[in-house]
């Protein structure tokens, strides 16, 4: 049975790899800060099994925890005072990128279009086969199809040595730097904010403001909240817990009779308006900004901000009209 954590330990495998490779390149001015932050990460993940295993007292290997929160804060001071740097890529020349993709043509999408049919594959097909670790057949799908697309890009592109795509992700991963942790630590706050009990602090203010039996009210304020919230925490899974549990459940559901699936799903989407205007949401309006080496690093924001408005617009005449 293939198990999860042997995906994390590969990524983690990945990092260190690159970190590696970041050590070595003297191109880099912070190259040993650099091989730190990407070094500690990767090796976050396999210790993190360990912890895992002591906090759930499953069997195997058990480490101590605290050691995992002191990598945490190393990696908090190394990002947060900018000890992270880019080397010079080693890369083809624009005309052979052009000759290139003259050659392969459409045929450049096959890698990527890869990944999303290998996850859709374990996840209906073998889900069941006792292949996987019960419950994780998507998420191990996920991984195993990065690898084949690896593969078959390889294949496709012609490309011989393994070292090449390696040191085209490190480029990447330089280019992207710690806002590449941001969706998976804005979504971990979100967690803890619903543990904290925000939600319920946000639930009482509303019904203390909120006339009763004001269904279209109380709508405008779960996908404004969300919204907002997205935009607050860079991340529509962060607000979902929180507004969910202040207005969508107790509120739009329970009171007012809301079809759960209609207004959950209409909400998240009201979320994702969000996420198309805030710089929070860095992997997608900062990052691409910054790998297209645009002029303006907010142009992705001030292009969806027309679009995000409009949308969460449609979300909340969509749930006031059809989700009761």
């Amino acid at each position: 049975m293939i198990k999860v954590e042997w995906l994390y330990w590969l990524i983690g495998l990945v990092f260190v790899v690159m970190a590696v490779q970041m050590a070595a390149d003297r191109s880099n001015p912070r190259r040993w800060t650099s091989a730190a932050f990407w070094g500690l990460l990767g090796l976050t993940f396999p210790y993190g099994t360990g912890v895992a295993n002591a906090t759930a007292g499953n069997g195997g290997w058990t480490l101590p925890a605290e050691p995992l929160g002191v990598a945490v804060l190393a990696l908090i001071v190394l990002a947060g005072f900018n000890f992270l740097g880019k080397g010079v890529p080693v890369t083809t020349t624009g005309e052979q990128r052009e000759a290139s993709a003259a050659r392969l043509g459409n045929k450049i999408f096959v890698p990527a279009l890869t990944i999303p049919l290998v996850a859709i594959v374990c996840a209906s097909v073998l889900d069941e086969s006792g292949l996987f670790e019960s419950g994780k057949a998507t998420l191990l799908g996920l991984g195993l199809g990065c690898v084949v697309a690896l593969v078959v890009g390889m294949l496709v592109t012609g490309e011989k040595k393994p070292s090449v795509p390696v040191h085209a992700g490190r480029s990447m991963l330089e280019a992207m730097g710690s806002a590449l942790l941001l969706p998976q630590l804005l979504a971990v706050l979100g967690s803890i904010f619903a543990a904290a009990g925000v939600g319920t602090q946000v639930g009482d203010i509303v019904n203390d403001v909120l006339p009763d039996d004001s269904k279209y009210l109380a709508v405008i304020a779960y996908c404004v909240g969300m919204f907002l919230f997205t935009v607050i925490m860079g991340n529509a899974f962060a607000a979902f817990p929180v507004m969910t549990a202040a207005i969508g459940w107790p509120v739009l559901i329970q009171q007012m009779h809301g079809n759960e699936p209609a207004v959950l799903a209409i909400g998240m989407l009201a979320g994702f308006a969000g996420t198309l205007c805030t710089p929070m949401a860095a992997n997608f309006n900062i990052v691409p900004a910054t790998l297209l080496e645009l002029k303006d690093q907010y142009g992705p924001i001030k292009a969806q901000l027309p679009t995000g408005l409009a949308l969460l617009v449609c979300c909340t005449v969509i749930m006031a009209v059809f989700a009761f």
